[in-house]
């Protein structure tokens, strides 16, 4: 069953995705900020869940090596989910900042310690090649990316990587990159109620180049890693009841029709929502629904 395949498909690099992915940042509770509450995902429990995702058409995900929690590791699960499974799924990880095994944060890692970072996902994953490798900049930073955009270009040369991408960075950080090797992918923040990548262009930017843009939180919105929780935005909600969706999926939707080039990657461990995700894929926004999730919703807080 391919429900991912309702969004249509494009490239990463020479390799054909479905739109509709799945990140992997939720996968151990709350990779971003670790899990030290309550008992860790249960292992088989997390291998069924991706199973089900690919099996419904997901075939790309995305992870990182610094998505874990006491227990558990994203790039772990993965690899035992793919290791049990037949089929083509796209891995895409990022480089970059960097957590002690305790899981506190190093900060952005110096261009000759990225090596190490890929060399962490290689072994995690059980790859030889990642797929993609994004250098994740974060933050505020303006300055030049050239030094450790370079030493992953080497990486790549040297066979250790597929394809590179850009994650959490400006436009001039894209075109910075773009003279040393191909980006394949930018992903940003960016959703409904965060929109700086229209302001400053780079939704536009990547479509005009071919490049997938790839929204992170593009569910939470500015609840960043918060799990979902009841969604304020009468906007939404309207447009939800008029398609019998749910507001998660008029979310995804809305991200999805800014461009072909959009893809979509939510992260859930409730098989329920993981359908709900997919299959948002298949809604079509009217004008009228686009027009009434542009306009300024007073009522939300």
């Amino acid at each position: 069953m391919n429900a991912s395949a309702g969004a249509g498909t494009w490239k990463l690099g020479d390799l054909e995705v479905n739109r509709i992915g799945y990140g992997a940042m939720r996968l151990t509770g709350n990779g971003m900020r670790g899990n030290s509450d309550g008992a860790p995902i249960d292992r088989d429990v997390a291998v069924g869940l991706l199973h089900s995702a690919f099996e419904q058409g997901v075939d790309h995900i995305d992870t990182a090596a610094f998505y874990f929690s006491p227990l558990r590791s994203a790039n772990e699960l993965i690899n035992r989910a793919l290791s049990s499974w037949s089929g083509e799924v796209v891995v895409v990880t990022k480089v970059g900042p960097g957590r002690d095994p305790s899981g506190e944060w190093l900060g952005i890692v110096r261009p000759d310690q990225l090596r190490g970072q890929v060399e962490e996902n290689l072994r995690q994953l059980g790859r030889d090649c990642l797929d993609v490798v994004n250098l994740r900049v974060g933050g505020p930073r303006t300055g030049s990316i050239a030094e450790h955009f370079g030493a992953l270009a080497e990486l790549r040369e040297a066979g250790l990587i597929r394809h590179l991408g850009l994650s959490a960075v400006l436009p001039e950080h894209l075109a910075e990159a773009q003279e040393i090797a191909p980006v394949c992918c930018v992903q940003n923040s960016y959703g409904l109620d965060w929109r700086h990548a229209d302001e400053n262009g780079l939704v536009d930017l990547c479509g005009e180049q071919g490049i997938a843009f790839v929204p992170f939180f593009a569910v939470a919105g500015l609840r960043r890693e918060a799990a979902a929780g009841q969604e304020r935005d009468e906007r939404v909600r309207a447009v939800a009841r008029a398609h019998d969706a749910t507001p998660a999926q008029v979310r995804l939707a809305w991200t999805l029709h800014r461009g072909p080039h959009v893809l979509a990657i939510p992260g859930t461990t409730n098989p329920a929502h993981l359908a709900e995700n997919i299959a948002a894929g298949s809604l079509r926004l009217t004008q009228g629904d686009l027009t009434l999730l542009d306009a300024p919703d007073e009522d939300a807080g």
